[in-house]
């Protein structure tokens, strides 16, 4: 079940609204900090928000900087302890990437259904950022629901970007589009690859705007 909130049931709203003010503001006195792109973002109805991903940061910068509440899609294994109960608290949800658990993902449907966001990293494991492969998530939450799909690209928050005082860290939200998929396995596979590659584009997008100014 869901809240009235658009949240999955048990989530402190409160709790979750105060989590998003931590993830807003946490980073900044470490990176300069640069959104492009955030008023295209659907204020109202079912949005999948995609995002590349390189290390925790992106998922707490995002959680903070969306203009909407975010229920994120999260693997199981940080789910231990007073953290996983923190996690439910705010709303994330669990999700088991070894096995075929689609109990996480019928209540991201139920979320969209209320006209909530779910967040994915469809990469499937943090990786170096470039989206070279994607798993089947975030197509399927699209096949069940109707969202929209919002890509958001991300740089500047690996290791390897994070040079000199206060290093910049970017993230740029691209086109809403509403993928149509097809049935079956074979239409999960197609979809899953327009959204692998509408992301992929916008990664590198942000590497141009990054190193040759391109305009956002």
């Amino acid at each position: 079940m869901t809240t009235a909130t658009g949240l999955p049931e048990g989530t402190g709203p409160a709790l979750h609204d105060a989590a998003r003010f931590v993830g807003r503001y946490l980073y900044r006195p470490f990176f300069r900090i640069r959104v492009h792109g955030m008023d295209r973002f659907p204020r109202t109805g079912p949005v999948v928000l995609i995002a590349n991903h390189s290390s925790f940061i992106e998922p707490q910068l995002l959680l903070g900087l969306v203009p909407r509440r975010c229920v994120f899609l999260v693997k199981r294994e940080l789910f231990v302890g007073p953290v996983g109960a923190f996690f439910r608290r705010i709303g994330q949800l669990a999700i088991d990437r070894s096995s075929p658990d689609r109990a996480p993902l019928l209540a991201a449907v139920r979320v969209l259904r209320e006209g909530g966001m779910i967040g994915v990293f469809p990469e499937g494991t943090r990786g170096d950022g470039d989206v070279e492969a994607a798993e089947r998530g975030a197509a399927w939450l699209v096949r069940a629901s109707g969202a929209t799909v919002v890509p958001v690209a991300t740089r500047g928050t690996s290791k390897q970007a994070r040079t000199g005082f206060r290093p910049r860290v970017d993230l740029l939200v691209g086109e809403p589009f509403t993928p149509q998929i097809g049935k079956g396995s074979a239409g999960l596979a197609e979809g899953t690859e327009h959204v692998r590659g509408e992301l992929a584009e916008l990664v590198r997008r942000l590497d141009r705007i990054r190193t040759d100014g391109e305009q956002a």
